[in-house]
């Protein structure tokens, strides 16, 4: 991705036509796209792009459907249009959304021995579970501050990135995936935050190394005092949100990679335990 493509001193969008091609823009789209996959006119999409037409407020749903924007910034176009917002934003232990922080929580949990973790958009971390707390230890007390973000704790010098045996690599990995997230939601935060990454000192450059077996992923490779650690990692969203926090929120779990790696964090949960 070309992350010159979104800036975050891009012009604030005011009007609904601004809104909708600014996001039409960015998922690559004519208005001849547009509107044959919103199956209306492509003279009344440009009439309702340049405000010529007052769009209903069941059109700018459906365009905001169609071009994949997130709810909150389909809550913007809907008041930029003169409707009022229709997705909610409350705190994750607010009272309403209990059963989806139970959720997170039997997550985390159930994913021990081995570590996971949920964040917001931004990565800020939300909740973690146990088998993490071991691998933070040594790592810069500022970082552990709230709010903690974890894509700055594991790239920072002072942060995990001492302890990445792989830390060019992961680093690559990080900046694909934050750069997609850039490209799918333009968040302002994010375009900030891969900037700070990318100014961190980087890693030498490190001899590609030959795998026992075949690579699925991306692995993270971690020093401990029981030796080399990898793991893989999957993140976990929920389905169908329509609600702000939710639709933000993502776990990311790390299963071990090999069976020494399985075989330290089950021995560390029975010592734990005993």
């Amino acid at each position: 991705m070309n992350t010159n493509s979104v800036s975050s001193s891009a012009p604030t969008p005011v009007t609904f036509g601004d809104h909708l091609r600014l996001w039409r823009q960015r998922r690559r789209l004519s208005q001849l796209d547009l509107a044959n996959e919103a199956e209306i006119s492509t003279r009344h999409l440009s009439f309702v792009e340049t405000g010529r037409s007052k769009p209903s407020r069941e059109m700018v749903l459906a365009l905001a459907h169609r071009l994949d924007v997130p709810l909150r910034e389909t809550n913007a176009m809907l008041a930029a249009a003169g409707f009022a917002p229709m997705f909610s934003e409350r705190a994750l232990d607010d009272p309403q959304l209990a059963a989806a922080r139970q959720v997170v929580d039997q997550v985390l949990k159930a994913h021990e021995p081995y570590p996971a973790l949920a964040v917001d958009r931004r990565w800020n971390l939300v909740a973690m579970n146990g088998a993490l707390a071991p691998f933070l230890e040594g790592i810069a007390p500022f970082l552990l501050t709230p709010p903690i973000n974890v894509l700055r704790l594991s790239l920072h010098p002072e942060g995990l990135a001492q302890r990445i045996l792989n830390l060019q690599e992961w680093r690559a990995h990080v900046f694909i995936r934050v750069s997609r997230q850039i490209d799918i939601a333009a968040d302002a935060g994010l375009i900030d935050l891969l900037e700070e990454l990318r100014n961190y000192p980087a890693p030498r450059r490190q001899p590609p190394r030959i795998e026992d077996g075949p690579v699925i992923a991306t692995p993270l490779r971690l020093s401990s005092p029981a030796g080399e650690l990898s793991f893989i990692s999957t993140m976990t969203v929920f389905g169908s949100p329509l609600e702000i926090t939710l639709s933000e929120l993502a776990i990311e779990a790390f299963f071990p990679a090999n069976a020494h790696t399985a075989q330290v964090l089950a021995q560390a949960r029975e010592a734990a335990n005993s």
